[in-house]
């Protein structure tokens, strides 16, 4: 430093240069302000000069001269030098070298002109102050030193103390105790005081602390004495030692301190006079005390919420009261005084929040507020501050209210004029106070005031910088919700007031901010207070008590007393009664009765709680079954149904929670949906539907509410108001039916990968019932404006939203009527017709102008092709129409009409009704049946418009490019199969439009195809239904059977509705349509064997899914079976069949699927009810036995008919399978005259396959016999028959074939067996009185001969026509060879009568899966008898040359007949013993046992395969056995004479 300061240049050249230079430097140091580091540099500067003095470096008098040159420059210089001389001082005393202190010492002589003495004696050691001169001796200079220091800092001054001399203090007391209002300051008093302190000597301590004493007596006048005691005391510490021994006083075990000593403190702690960390540490208890009891409080809090939640015994209870009251005892006892939380009132009552949040913060959360006293304080604070923004911006209209007179306390916070002005301090305060702010409800409900105010300004705010400044304080807003306004409501007792204020607030938010809130308030708020831990488990155990009592005779009282409960604590009770409907279902209807008593908050809380118990994911929506819904989501779907329905309670949180579980791919929840819907809006969905329900339900809004559902349906105006305003102000319409739309699907293959298929099917019915219902509620309450304004177009329902096509047109449907009528309306306006055919007119170009946009839309939904045959707007208007729109229900609103008027009648016998509520209900019946009457009308006429337009429409609804069989198809496929299972509504829609495209005559379609396709091989579809969809399924059936059955039921009902239109053709690939042309239609006989083989054919299908085994397909079908029930079993033997093997069902299931026993024996106890009903089968159809009648049972399904439908309608396609029936449909676009060609074929496959159908067992036996015997029967039979007609042989072959399934489609005992047995052998003894065997061998050898022979006819009449002709005599014997190649095949398959059956119809399945029902040739009588007499001379001729060449024929054929036979009679003989019994089993009728036809049906599949070339082609050895000799002369008459023309109408419509 020295080498810095002074360089050693300096003292070398100190004469010529350094003197001048270290002058310089110093004055550049003195000139500096006096800053500590420039008063270092100086001192370093003075050492360094000093020190080269003392070792000799520097002459003493020349450094003296020079320091007194120094001296001069600064006034504090003296004592900088002073300081050096003390320093170098001390070094040199310590060196041993004598000469550095001589130097030294001589330098402080020469230095004593410039530096003062008592500086010197102040700084320099005793022994050099006696060397220096400056003190005589050293000795007695300290002593004096030791008595001053004593005499200072030791000895106490005597002055006048209180009880010594009272005057002065007499004088003090009386001088601080005068009129302080005149113009007496403090300035003046104490210049009194110190007079009398000094002519007294009063101690100033006792003086300051009489001050003191005075200033607590008048606390009043801070004013005055603060200022005094700033003035009078500037020392701190002394104030606050003094305020200190004044709080200790007071520290005793009983002494209680005074609040105007608190008042002091705190005022002097306000004007800083003292400071808080210096007064807290006088202040008791200590902190960690204050800690642990806080601790103590909580877990004394959740000592008595456990034990509250306890179940204890009698014993327990009385020894824990015991205890408790001597707690209470000892709580009773004055608590220690808390002066820090004295102090702390103080302050806040003073307005100093500043030394009051730094005590709170010291202190455990909510420690201090807990007090009421602080809490009180805390309050009346914030009353003052927020008390002129309140008077400016929150209170209501009409309120008054008392002033607040601000503090005068200049030191206080300032009152807030802005709500920008509460983020100052007010939230501070208030998220302080937390939950005690219980203890001032008025402060409660400035604080929720001031927040409505604000929320309406942020509202209001349209401009967005603002808006964002405004969000901080939204923010402050929603935690003081949070932290203070809630926990305060729990607090509160039973103030309902408070609870609709604070909505009043909470309903500004959005709902999502509300459950949030209460959210918090439910599960974190109640866990951090004690006090609030000890009321929610009061609450628990009050809401016990309530719910234990809670009945439907008690609901008011015990309402009122939830009512009270859920003012302060409704998150906690409405968690209990939550938890306990979940478990009892029965408590649903009287809860939701009680709940009258809530405010608008609590109802509120009580969604969200719902919503929350809902999403638990702690509870499984699944029974531990995993096949049905959880009854805890069931019971609370069903309170939110009631609840949401009766009180006026938000939605929209619901709805989105169900909206975001679909979007999760979640469809649990949607029972939720349907039954709120179904409550709020009346709209019921359930396919239990009486008929009369359902015919109600095709009627109008009015008609629906009075009669179609199960409830009387009222008072739903408001409530589904509420729904539909919910649904469009959050926008949730659309996206809830389009994500409903899409997960029926995502049901089956997203949601269901694990689940049971029971239920998959369950939350896909669901699914699908709730998107059904949810679309009526919003076609019936939406306007047009808002319906057409969120439904997009079909188009883009299906193509971007995935929306399936049933659900597209379903959401669409409501729009289009919608849009009709209103354009139909703006039409009448614009010109005033009056005229119902201007009407008509404007409706249809109406219709025309609304719908043209969507058949466009819709050719996009399917690929071209299917345009090919439908168009569009058939599509369309099969697709846009209703029930509405088809019919008008005039029974359903009779009998409405019919109940208001028997009530007007009852209410006017009633004698005990007032008069006026009398005439109410008068008017309200009268005005109801009014509007009946009226909407009937209205609805009469739409219908006539509608069907007007239909008519004018449907001669452009079907194009029928390919074929009419692909034209049903398409038409069944996209229009039928999946509108009949969307609703009951749509199956009966889909059964009635059909008839009604059959009565308007259109074009291209074939009624009998449409029918036979719908109830041939029913098995796919109803397997494939869910639970509710085969219900809708059995009702579509049951209305089409209703038709059927109709038209079956009487001649001249049948020829009314059918004889003359073009669905009765028999021809398929007739394009236009001839009404006089009566060979072409279906006769009404060959109609009633078409329905037989319906009957047949649902038998069939219904005995196959009986027999599965699967549960989908046992439940299902007994569900279609019951629905089906008016209308089938019709015939005895087919109801029988039923019956056995339902009573079948009941016994298997019994133990193992109680749910399919319990439908099995429903339908069991009903069909035998409609046993009574049944008829047998000749007289279901007319059967009429042939002349020789020789066919036993076994062979009643005999040989095809190929030239009657009756053939068709018993055995056409009696088995076969399923699975062939898919394979085979696929040809059933070919050409016509590959199809009439394969008629033919078919045909012959079907006779020369009948051989086949005997028993193994009478094979083979004299061959030689059946021979002669054929013989015989057929010259007899032609010789006895000349002149039947087609009917009557149709008839008794149908009888033959149709007596099968009452024979052998019954598994009976064997008593019944042999009974049929014997019955069987008599009828054959009473014709020729062979043995049953014989008969049988012949019977078959029979067939053969007859077949051979009309085989033969036909292939003459195909080469009249068309068709190819004859085929040469290689190819009938390589036809010959494998058909019996075939029956061997089928003889090794399986003994009963059903290989041959099932052969038959498999190949028979190319011509006539294409062309059902239409098969027939058969002329009506009237013209057979006209062509008889005419070509009666002409047919004997032609009759008499094919008998010699069938004669041929047959020889060959029966040779290599007898010759396999005979092979496989040896065969037999084997195992004849023991197989008979087993053949007898296996016989069993096609309904007992599909899976056996099926396993003969794959076998044979094989062979027929094989021979497919040869089958193809007209065989000479089989033909129709039933074919008429009239129809071959008919045919021969009409090849000679038209040629190939007639090749359209040849051949038969075979179902």
């Amino acid at each position: 430093m020295a080498a810095l300061i002074l360089p050693s240049d300096w003292i070398k050249n100190w004469d010529k240069s350094g003197k001048n230079e270290f002058f310089q430097f110093f004055q550049g140091l003195a000139g500096k302000p006096s800053s500590h580091e420039f008063v270092k540099d100086l001192q370093t500067a003075l050492y360094e000069l000093c020190w080269h003095a003392i070792q000799g470096n520097l002459k003493v008098d020349v450094a003296a001269s020079l320091l007194a040159d120094v001296m001069e420059l600064r006034d504090d210089m003296p004592s900088i030098l002073a300081d050096v001389f003390c320093i170098l001082d001390i070094e040199t005393g310590c060196l041993e070298e004598k000469h550095k202190r001589d130097h030294f010492t001589q330098l402080v002589g020469a230095c004593l002109i410039c530096v003062p003495d008592g500086m010197l004696k102040e700084r320099l050691d005793p022994e050099t102050l006696e060397s220096l001169g400056l003190i005589k001796q050293a000795q007695q200079f300290n002593q004096k030193i030791v008595k001053i220091k004593t005499k200072l800092f030791y000895k106490q001054q005597k002055f006048n103390l209180l009880r010594e001399e009272n005057e002065g203090y007499a004088k003090l007391i009386a001088e601080l105790g005068q009129d302080l209002m005149g113009n007496l300051t403090s300035h003046l008093v104490l210049e009194n005081i110190k007079s009398l302190i000094g002519c007294f000597n009063l101690d100033p301590n006792r003086v300051l602390d009489i001050i003191l004493e005075v200033y607590e007596c008048r606390s009043e006048h801070d004013e005055f004495f603060i200022p005094l005691i700033k003035s009078y005391m500037c020392e701190h510490q002394t104030l606050c030692h003094m305020l200190g021994f004044k709080f200790k006083f007071h520290q005793e075990p009983n002494g209680e301190t005074p609040s105007s000593l608190y008042h002091i403190a705190a005022a002097l702690l306000q004007h800083n006079l003292i400071a808080l960390e210096d007064l807290y540490v006088h202040l008791l208890p200590l902190d960690s005390s204050i800690v642990e009891e806080h601790k103590r409080e909580i877990l004394e809090a959740k000592q008595i919420a456990r034990k509250l939640t306890m179940v204890l015994v009698p014993s327990e209870k009385t020894e824990d009261k015991e205890k408790e009251k001597e707690k209470e005892e000892e709580k009773n006892e004055k608590p220690p005084d808390n002066q820090k939380l004295g102090l702390l009132e103080a302050l806040l009552r003073i307005g100093d929040w500043q030394h009051a949040q730094s005590i709170m913060d010291q202190m455990p959360a909510f420690y201090a507020t807990s007090h009421k006293a602080i809490a009180i304080a805390l309050c009346q604070l914030l009353h003052l501050i927020v008390e002129p923004l309140y008077r400016r911006a929150a209170v209501p209209k009409g309120a008054k209210g008392g002033l607040m007179t601000p503090l005068r306390n200049k030191q206080a916070l300032r009152p807030a004029e802005s709500f920008d002005d509460l983020s100052r301090g007010v939230f501070a305060m208030l998220c302080y106070l937390g939950p005690h702010m219980s203890h001032d409800p008025i402060l409660f409900a400035k604080v929720v005031r001031l927040g409505k105010s604000f929320m309406k300004e942020y509202q209001n705010e349209s401009r967005q910088d603002t808006k964002d400044k405004m969000d901080s304080l939204l923010s402050c807003f929603l935690s003081t919700a949070d932290q203070v306004l809630l926990p305060s409501l729990s607090l509160m007792e039973c103030n309902a007031c408070m609870s609709e204020e604070l909505w009043g607030f909470f309903k500004l938010f959005p709902y999502q901010h509300r459950y949030r809130l209460y959210g918090q308030w439910k599960n974190e708020t109640y866990g951090n207070h004690p006090l609030l831990v000890k009321i929610k488990a009061q609450t628990v155990d009050r809401a016990k008590y309530i719910m234990k009592r809670l009945t439907k005779e008690n609901v008011k009282p015990s309402g009122r007393q939830i009512g009270k409960l859920s003012h302060s604590n409704p998150t906690i009770l409405f968690d209990y009664i939550l938890s306990q409907i979940q478990w009892y279902d029965n408590l649903i209807s009287p809860v939701v009765d009680s709940l009258k008593y809530l405010t608008s908050l609590n109802y509120d809380v009580l969604a969200y709680c719902i919503i929350e118990a809902l999403a638990n994911p702690e509870k499984e929506k699944m029974k531990h079954d995993d096949t049905t819904i959880s009854s805890w989501l069931q019971s609370l779907a069903s309170l939110c149904g009631a609840v949401f329905r009766k009180y006026p309670i938000e939605l929209a949180g619901l709805l989105q929670y169900v909206t975001n579980q679909l979007k999760a791919g979640k469809s649990f929840d949607l029972l939720i949906l349907k039954e709120v819907v179904q409550k709020m809006a009346g709209i019921e969905i359930t396919d239990e539907m009486t008929v009369e329900q359902l015919e109600a339900m095709t009627g109008g809004e009015q008609l629906k509410a009075e009669g179609g559902y199960f409830g009387q349906i009222r008072n739903t105006k408001k409530s589904s108001q509420r729904l539909k305003d919910a649904l469009l102000d959050h926008e949730l319409a659309l996206p809830l039916c389009l994500l409903m739309a899409q997960q029926r699907n995502g049901v089956v293959f997203s949601e269901g990968g694990e689940k049971h298929l029971k239920l998959v099917g369950k939350l896909y019915d669901q699914c699908h019932d709730t998107l059904v219902q949810f679309g009526g509620f919003l076609a019936s309450n939406l306007s047009t404006e808002d319906y057409i304004k969120r439904v997009p177009s079909v188009d883009v329902l299906c193509n971007q939203f995935h929306t399936p096509h049933d659900a597209a047109f379903f959401l669409s449907r409501p729009m289009y009527a919608h849009q009709i009528l209103s354009k139909y309306d703006e039409l009448k306006k614009a010109e005033k017709g009056s005229r119902q055919q201007q009407k008509v007119h404007k409706y249809i170009a109406a219709c025309e102008q609304i719908m043209a946009p969507v058949h466009e839309a819709v050719v996009s939904l399917h690929l071209p092709r299917v345009w090919d045959d439908l168009r569009p707007q058939f599509y369309a208007t099969f697709w846009s129409l209703t029930m509405y729109d088809l019919a008008v229900p005039h029974n359903a609103y009779d009998r409405e009409v019919n109940k208001l008027k028997i009530q007007i009648k009852a209410i006017d016998e009633n004698t005990e009704m007032p008069l006026n509520k009398k005439k109410k209900e008068k008017e309200r019946c009268t005005a109801l049946q009014d509007k009946l009457q009226e909407e009937e009308k209205k609805q009469l006429e739409h219908v006539q418009r509608v069907l007007h337009r239909l008519k004018l429409e449907k001669d452009n609804w079907l194009l029928a490019k390919s074929t009419k069989n692909e034209t049903i198809t398409k038409f069944l496929q996209l229009c039928i199969f999946p509108r009949c299972v969307f609703s009951a509504i749509d199956a009966v829609y889909c059964a009635r439009f059909v008839e009604l495209v059959h009565q308007q005559k259109t074009p291209n379609f074939c009624t009998l195809l449409c029918y036979d396709r719908v109830f041939s091989d029913i098995i796919y579809t109803v397997a494939s239904c869910t639970e509710n969809e085969s219900r809708r399924y059995g009702r579509f059936l049951c209305c089409m059977l209703e038709t059927v059955t109709r038209w079956h039921s009487d001649r001249a009902i049948y020829e009314k509705e059918c004889g003359n239109y073009p669905g009765f053709l028999t021809i398929f690939r007739a394009s236009g349509f001839d009404g006089g042309n009566k060979a072409d239609q279906l006769d009404y006989e060959n109609f009633r064997h078409v329905v037989h083989k319906w009957h047949y054919k649902l038998t069939k299908a219904s005995v196959h899914c009986l027999e599965t085994g699967e549960y989908t397909h046992i439940r299902n079908i007994l569900i279609v079976l019951t629905k089906i029930l008016p209308w089938y079993p019709k015939v005895l033997n087919l109801g029988q069949a039923l019956e056995c093997r339902v009573h079948k069902i009941c016994q298997e299931e019994k133990e193992k699927r109680p749910d399919l026993y319990a439908l099995a024996m429903g339908y069991s106890g009903q069909l035998k009810g409609r046993k009574v009903h049944m008829v047998p089968e000749n007289e279901f159809h007319h059967k009429e036995q042939p002349v020789r009648s020789a066919t036993p049972g076994t062979l009643q399904n005999g040989p095809g008919n190929t030239g009657k439908p009756a053939a068709a309608a018993s055995a056409g396609k009696a088995e076969e399978g399923a699975v062939e029936d898919s394979d085979k449909s696929k040809d059933k676009s070919q050409a016509a005259q590959k199809t009439a060609s394969k008629n033919s074929t078919a045909a012959n496959k079907v006779s020369s396959s009948n051989g086949s159908s005997m028993p193994n067992s009478t094979k083979g036996s004299k061959e030689k016999e059946d021979k002669e015997k054929t013989t015989k029967e057929k010259k007899e039979k032609k010789d006895k028959n000349p002149g039947s007609t087609p009917e009557a042989k149709a008839g008794g072959k149908d009888k033959q074939k149709e007596e099968k399934p009452t024979d052998s489609k019954e598994k009976t005992p064997k008593a019944d067996k042999d009974k049929r047995k014997d019955d069987k052998k008599e009828e054959k003894s009473k014709i020729d009185g062979k043995s049953a065997e014989k008969e049988w061998s012949k019977e078959r050898d029979l067939s053969n001969d007859s077949k051979t022979k009309e085989g033969s006819k036909v292939e003459k009449n195909a080469g009249a026509g068309s068709m190819k002709s004859l085929v040469p005599r290689s190819e009938g014997v390589e036809s010959e060879r494998a058909e019996q190649k075939r029956r061997k095949l089928d003889t090794h398959s399986s003994p009963s009568h059903s290989s041959a059956v099932k052969d038959n119809l498999n190949d028979f399945k190319d011509s006539a899966s294409k062309h059902h029902p239409n098969h027939s040739t058969v002329l009506p009588k009237s013209k057979e008898k006209d062509d008889e007499k005419k070509e009666s001379d002409k047919s004997r001729d032609r009759s008499k040359e094919r008998e010699k060449k069938e004669d041929r024929k047959d020889r060959k054929r029966d040779y290599s007949n007898s010759d396999r036979e005979m092979s496989q009679e040896a065969k037999r003989r084997k195992d004849e013993n023991g197989m008979s019994s087993s053949k007898h089993s296996k016989s069993a009728s096609p309904s007992e046992s599909p899976h056996s036809n099926d396993k003969d049906n794959s076998k044979r599949s094989k062979s027929t395969s094989k021979d497919k070339s040869d089958l193809a082609k007209p065989e000479k050895t089989s033909g129709g056995k039933k074919e008429s000799r009239h129809d071959k002369e008919k045919s021969e008459k009409k090849r000679d004479s038209t040629g190939a023309k007639e090749e359209k109408k040849q051949y038969p419509l075979m179902p």
